[in-house]
């Protein structure tokens, strides 16, 4: 499913953001701050943040095949990112009824040091 959905995920390659997924209802996105990320304040914008831990949740929602799309999304920032920081972004499925679904995703730097707690709810499509 990965390989299927990155071939036509424009945002994420574009960023380079690069996706591994074990198994269902978990992903993890991976992406290096550039200077075209960067506020004014020379630090990661929260919108690429925001970017790569939405990433992580579809990639884990998405993972059963079905399609599912966000119904909304809710970040909280710890941290602030900088130049060259390679950000790494875990979602892991907390629960899914019916046709929708709760994802927690956390964003941590390499050095472990946690930037931001991001809470996902997923909706299936009807197909």
């Amino acid at each position: 499913m990965v390989d299927a959905v990155y071939d036509r995920d424009h945002a994420s390659k574009s960023l380079g953001i690069v996706i591994e997924q074990d198994e269902p209802g978990q992903a993890t996105a991976t992406m290096t701050v550039t200077e075209p990320m960067l506020n004014g304040h020379g630090i990661a914008h929260g919108g690429y943040v925001f970017l790569l831990a939405d990433t992580a949740f579809a990639y884990a929602c998405n993972s059963y095949g079905p399609v599912t799309v966000a119904q909304s999304g809710q970040v909280t920032f710890l941290r602030p990112a900088a130049l060259g920081d390679e950000l790494v972004a875990r979602a892991t499925e907390r629960d899914r009824f019916g046709r929708n679904g709760i994802y927690d995703v956390t964003v941590t730097r390499a050095d472990g040091a946690v930037i931001a707690e991001f809470r996902g709810q997923s909706r299936q499509t009807q197909t």
